[in-house]
C-alpha cells in the first residue's frame, strides 16, 4: 500500500472540513455581529436576525457531508488507492474547502446587510432570504462535485 496517495486525500479531506467550517464559523458571527448590533435599534427583529445568521453555517455541513463521503469511499477501499485518485480527492476537497469559506463569508455579508435594514424599519427579511440562496448555490455545486469526483 502507497502511503502518498493517502497523504493527498487526507490533506484534501482535513482543507475542506476545516476551510468551509472557518466560512461557516465566521459567516455566523458577521450575521450574530449585526444581530446584535441592529438590536439595538429595533429588538423585535430578533427571531428574523436568528434565521438569518444561521444561513452560512451549511457551508460547515457541506464540508463535513463531503468529509464523511469521503472518508467512507476511502475505507470501503480499504486504503488501496492509486495515486490519480488521492489527488483526485485532494482537489475536491481543497475546491469545496476554498468555496466553502469564500461563499459562506459572502452569505454572511448579504445577511448582514439584510438585518442591518431590518433594524431600520424595512421589511426585507424575505428578499434577504432570496438574495443569501445565491452564495448557497456555488456551495452546493462545490459539494455536488466533490461528491462527483469521488473514485
Amino acid at each position: 500500500m502507497e502511503t502518498l496517495p493517502l497523504i493527498f486525500a487526507y490533506v484534501g479531506m482535513a482543507v475542506m472540513l476545516a476551510l468551509s467550517c472557518v466560512g461557516s464559523a465566521i459567516g455566523v458571527s458577521m450575521g450574530g455581529n449585526s444581530a446584535i448590533a441592529a438590536m439595538k435599534k429595533n429588538p423585535d427583529i430578533f427571531g428574523k436576525s436568528l434565521v438569518l445568521c444561521a444561513l452560512p453555517s451549511t457551508q460547515g455541513l457541506y464540508g463535513f457531508a463531503g468529509f464523511f463521503l469521503m472518508l467512507s469511499r476511502l475505507r470501503a477501499m480499504d486504503g488501496m488507492i492509486n495515486l490519480n485518485q488521492g489527488l483526485a480527492l485532494f482537489a475536491a476537497g481543497v475546491a469545496l474547502g476554498i468555496v466553502g469559506l469564500y461563499s459562506g463569508i459572502k452569505q454572511a455579508s448579504v445577511v448582514a446587510n439584510g438585518i442591518n435594514e431590518m433594524s431600520n424599519g424595512n421589511d426585507v427579511f424575505a428578499n434577504t432570504m432570496i438574495l443569501a440562496v445565491f452564495p448557497e448555490l456555488y456551495a452546493i455545486l462545490a459539494f455536488a462535485a466533490s461528491f462527483l469526483a469521488l473514485p
